[in-house]
């Protein structure tokens, strides 16, 4: 069911902070249905596999050290067009762009602190729903 399905994931910081079942409330409250979750912490090997798309960037070192600070709350979600509608519900990377209401806005700490992760695209979601979760994980209705 492309498109109905994306990645997401409550990061560090989010986690430390107790914010995890304020955002699940946000996330059920805007529709979505989480059909697989659960909390890891990343090696750092694991979390320059995850974000091997920025190496060589400037932020990407930070990114990693982050990202490994504690755990994280890997999730898959399912809505019709859920990739973007959950871009939206989380808000811009900056938390002082991020519009009102929006995760982002709410919780984040800064642009790198920006308390959640979520897919930019079908085929991203894809890759990064099989980088922490098994088919058998995923739970859908039948």
């Amino acid at each position: 069911m492309k498109g109905n399905l994306t990645f997401s994931m409550v990061k560090p910081t989010a986690v430390k902070q107790n914010h995890i079942g304020h955002i699940l409330n946000m996330v059920t409250d805007a529709g979505f249905y989480i059909r697989a979750i659960k909390m890891v912490k990343l090696t750092k090997e694991e979390a320059e596999r995850f974000y091997e798309v920025h190496k060589g960037k400037e932020f990407f070192g930070g990114l990693v050290e982050f990202m490994t600070s504690g755990p994280l709350v890997a999730m898959v979600l399912e809505k019709e067009n859920a990739v973007e509608d959950y871009r939206k519900l989380m808000g811009s990377t900056d938390p002082s762009q991020a519009a009102d209401g929006t995760i982002r806005k709410l919780y984040a700490v800064s642009k790198t602190m920006n308390a959640v992760h979520g897919s930019d695209s079908d085929e991203n979601a894809q890759i990064e729903m099989e980088f922490f979760f098994s088919q058998r994980e995923i739970f859908r209705p039948v």
